[in-house]
């Protein structure tokens, strides 16, 4: 018997993009799918009757297809869900301007005799130092702060010297010795500042620090 038509059990995929020597549109998974029945619907009509495609085959195909579609759904709503995440986290930073926080720092403002800081232990400390220095980099007080818990330790310095008198206001830096036992202890010191703005980029969102700079929000340690 003779036979007419394509003769084939497969969709070339090459078919999606090219039609009557035309390229289809690629714009959209709309436009993909109406390309693929099309021409799906075209090979079936034309199918050698003595070789027909296998039904399974047909299937496969559509359920390829069907997997296409739902990932670009996917996606979509995926995009949605993290601009509605970026917007809700945008509100909430907004909120913690004019807010203390603690974060990885090591710069402190002393105001009217007082300086807030801290320091993040991996482990509980037997003896914990910190020498803490003007911005000529002269020591200006050593503390032996003795055992600290492990985890987040907000201190705070009276302002008073290694000579007794009070420091001027402005700013001082810090660091700290801790040991557990024989062993010494790596630790992350903490500084204290008041938010003054949010920054919201493709790095992510930034709070802004005058003694600390930017900061993202998993830098904050705690809230004041």
């Amino acid at each position: 018997m003779a036979t007419s038509g394509v003769q084939s059990s497969t969709v070339d995929p090459a078919l999606l993009t090219t039609m009557n020597g035309a390229k289809a549109s690629t714009n959209s998974t709309e436009d993909a799918k109406n390309t693929f029945m099309t021409l799906l619907v075209t090979q079936l009509k034309n199918q050698d009757p003595l070789n027909p495609m296998d039904n399974a085959q047909v299937t496969s195909q559509l359920a390829q297809l069907s997997t296409v579609s739902g990932i670009d759904k996917l996606n979509a709503s995926v995009t949605a869900l993290g601009a509605s995440f970026q917007s809700g986290q945008n509100l909430q930073a907004a909120n913690m301007i004019g807010h203390g926080v603690i974060a990885p720092g090591n710069a402190m403002i002393v105001t009217e005799g007082k300086g807030i800081y801290g320091v993040e232990l991996p482990q509980a400390a037997t003896k914990v130092d910190v020498v803490i220095r003007d911005s000529s980099d002269a020591v200006v007080r050593k503390i032996s702060l003795g055992a600290l818990p492990q985890g987040v330790n907000t201190l705070t310095w009276d302002g008073k010297t290694d000579a007794g008198t009070t420091a001027a206001n402005g700013a001082y830096k810090f660091e700290f010795v801790a040991n557990a036992a024989d062993k010494k202890l790596t630790t992350t010191s903490l500084a204290f500042g008041v938010v003054s703005s949010i920054t919201s980029s493709s790095q992510g969102l930034k709070l802004s620090l005058p003694n600390i700079g930017d900061i993202s929000m998993n830098d904050v340690r705690q809230i004041y």
